[in-house]
């Protein structure tokens, strides 16, 4: 599984991005062109995992339930403030995904958040706070080499 990933603190527009660059509203499949002119399959999850209290396993499950080339979705650099063993901060989720052999294409990281994953094509984007949603998301978007 392919992936590709947001992390940022609340607020930080973590969900806005990831509809502009998909147009889906919570979770959906889409078709996606990258800058190569293949198309590949989406499974998109707008909400942060911590914050919608989905575990990395049970994402895992999830996503590879979809029939999808990749998976789009949005993590808080830290853990679940309520139950922080069962979400956990960024870098364990990218662990558990990593353990279970999915393929890190690109990570954006929001605003002035200090977490640097241990995955290829980290790029921070300090103005995404501020910033228009439409720039910041077409910034993403040629990061990610998504036409």
């Amino acid at each position: 599984m392919d992936a590709y990933f947001i992390v940022g603190e609340p607020n930080a527009r973590k969900s806005s991005i990831l509809r502009s660059l998909t147009g889906c509203a919570n979770r959906s499949i889409r078709d996606i062109r990258l800058a190569n002119g293949r198309n590949i399959r989406v499974y998109a999850r707008v909400s942060s995992l911590q914050e919608s209290e989905t575990t990395p396993q049970q994402f895992i499950a999830e996503a590879g339930s979809k029939g999808v080339d990749a998976v789009v979705f949005c993590l808080w650099p830290y853990a679940n403030s309520k139950k922080p063993a069962a979400y956990p901060d960024a870098a364990s989720y990218v662990a558990a995904f990593q353990q279970a052999s999915w393929n890190f294409i690109a990570c954006a990281v929001l605003g002035g958040t200090r977490f640097r994953p241990n995955t290829p094509r980290v790029h921070t984007f300090p103005g995404a706070v501020v910033d228009p949603i439409n720039v910041t998301a077409a910034a993403v978007r040629q990061h990610y080499r998504w036409s």
